[in-house]
């Protein structure tokens, strides 16, 4: 019975690193279709954006049950209340790439981010992707030392986020169609928002390992996400 329960939790381990690969292509995929106006890739993120959802829903029951079924303690415990929210982080970072992907189907035929942010849009999508990546690895293999990583490309997200609004605040009127600007204000937001959820999930395995509140793991408070 005991070896069934450590198979089970094990299970919970590698279906959030699943999630995470999902995700990950879902944001390489949307970005993709962003910058090359490819509107099948888009379509397709969007599809398959439902999927994830399920596997969050189906993750979140796997781990319900065994808190009931086998009232865990200590670190087992805390992977399983952690579980419940690191899955919830995934499917947002899931929902955001589907945002993305939204946005180049909405400006197809056209490309929804101009020239000159090409490359900057670019670089918060490296940078979200191997954010995500590093977390996804913190949570496999409880790495907290990896960790600090993931905070470091989320503080190069948020001065990117913020490079290119000062960018569209400060420009002529007639520099970006307002198209435009609702497009990369929301763009900026979405990618900003992935490198969250990733710190966010870091985080979590934090609390795992050590038993520590979040607050004592960053900054004083936890992230901010949505």
């Amino acid at each position: 019975m005991r070896e069934a329960y450590q198979s089970d939790l094990r299970h919970i381990v590698d279906d959030l690193v699943d999630m995470a690969e999902m995700v990950g292509t879902a944001l390489e995929g949307a970005t993709t279709a962003l910058l090359e106006g490819d509107l099948a890739l888009a379509e397709r993120v969007v599809t398959a954006d439902p999927h994830l959802d399920a596997r969050q829903v189906e993750l979140d029951a796997k781990a319900v049950e065994l808190l009931a079924r086998q009232s865990p303690v200590a670190t087992d415990l805390r992977l399983l209340v952690a579980t419940l929210r690191m899955s919830s982080s995934l499917e947002r970072m899931g929902d955001l790439a589907a945002h993305v992907a939204l946005i180049a189907r909405r400006a197809h035929p056209e490309l929804a981010v101009p020239t000159e942010h090409r490359d900057q849009i670019a670089r918060m999508s490296v940078l979200g992707s191997a954010a995500l990546q590093a977390a996804s690895e913190v949570i496999e293999s409880r790495d907290l030392a990896l960790a600090a990583q993931v905070e470091k490309r989320d503080d190069e997200l948020d001065e990117l986020m913020l490079t290119i609004s000062r960018e569209i605040s400060g420009s002529d009127e007639d520099t970006y169609t307002n198209a435009q600007v609702i497009d990369l204000t929301l763009l900026i937001r979405f990618y900003e928002r992935i490198g969250d959820h990733a710190v966010s999930l870091v985080r979590r395995i934090g609390f795992l390992v050590t038993g520590d509140s979040l607050d004592a793991l960053g900054d004083g408070v936890d992230v901010q996400v949505f």
